[in-house]
């Protein structure tokens, strides 16, 4: 099992363990794959989600660039919904799954089906 193989587990045990959501393993590991070399960096594999700066980040970086999303206070109430079911005192939020579950949110998996 490759070392990406072995984190897309680790995601999906972390879907179903903190949020309750059984992953589509496939979106799962498509948006894993999007997210390139960051998945292997300790620090940047994960989202600080009480940082105003990081939450910008991934705002502009996945919802509006990657999804095609128009900014707006929708984009904003998603995050803190997809944070809010990952858990507020969950340190260690994976980009991953943080991704998988907004583009869920926001109904946006056609994206990966390209």
């Amino acid at each position: 099992m490759s070392k990406r193989d072995e984190l897309i587990a680790v995601y999906a045990a972390d879907l179903k363990e903190k949020c309750g959501h059984t992953a589509d393993m496939a979106l799962l590991t498509k948006v894993t794959v999007g997210c390139g070399p960051s998945i292997y960096n300790k620090d940047a594999a994960t989202v600080a989600g009480t940082q105003q700066s990081e939450l910008d980040t991934v705002k502009n970086n996945f919802l509006i660039k990657k999804l095609g999303l128009k900014d707006g206070a929708d984009l904003d109430k998603g995050i803190e919904a997809v944070m809010e079911k990952y858990g507020k005192s969950n340190k260690n939020k994976y980009r991953a799954v943080v991704y998988y579950l907004l583009a869920v949110h926001f109904k946006k998996e056609s994206v990966y089906n390209k």
